[in-house]
């Protein structure tokens, strides 16, 4: 059986993927990180961080999920001085409807993102520190709402 650090990481770069997932399940978290993404070009490594919009694992409003999500961000990056960009998308389950098609070339999404960012290292405006209000973030506004409003667990 793969251990949670194991069945996160995945990528070209798997030992940084493994190294970065390492790292952030050492606690539990109150949002799930379901992935951990890193490839490597040349001597520049990008990582992928995607959590789960649903299933907190504690109350969540939107101040609670924007420190979580710059804490994750800037704890990547301090895993390796080589890692140049850190992208971080939250994704729901999408309804597709009942009967529609899930597979194949007329598949429906099964998932919708609700929040995105990118954090470069190298740019003030969107590194390590705040990544969530940045330049770069985007926000699904029904999710924005729900975390306005306060998840519940």
């Amino acid at each position: 059986m793969l251990s949670r650090v194991e069945a996160r990481a995945a990528g070209g770069d798997r030992p940084t993927a493994l190294r970065v997932a390492a790292a952030l399940l050492t606690a539990p978290l109150p949002v799930q990180l379901t992935r951990v993404r890193c490839e490597r070009v040349g001597e520049q490594r990008f990582c992928g961080l995607t959590l789960s919009g649903v299933k907190f694992h504690r109350q969540i409003d939107r101040k609670a999920f924007e420190a979580e999500v710059d804490d994750l961000v800037g704890r990547a990056f301090a895993c390796d001085r080589q890692i140049v960009e850190v992208d971080l998308w939250t994704t729901v389950p999408a309804d597709a409807g009942k009967g529609a098609v899930v597979s194949g070339d007329f598949a429906l999404p099964s998932s919708a993102t609700v929040f995105a960012t990118t954090a470069r290292r190298s740019d003030p405006s969107t590194g390590p520190g705040t990544p969530s209000r940045g330049p770069n973030a985007f926000w699904d506004p029904a999710f924005l709402r729900e975390l306005e409003r306060g998840t519940s667990e």
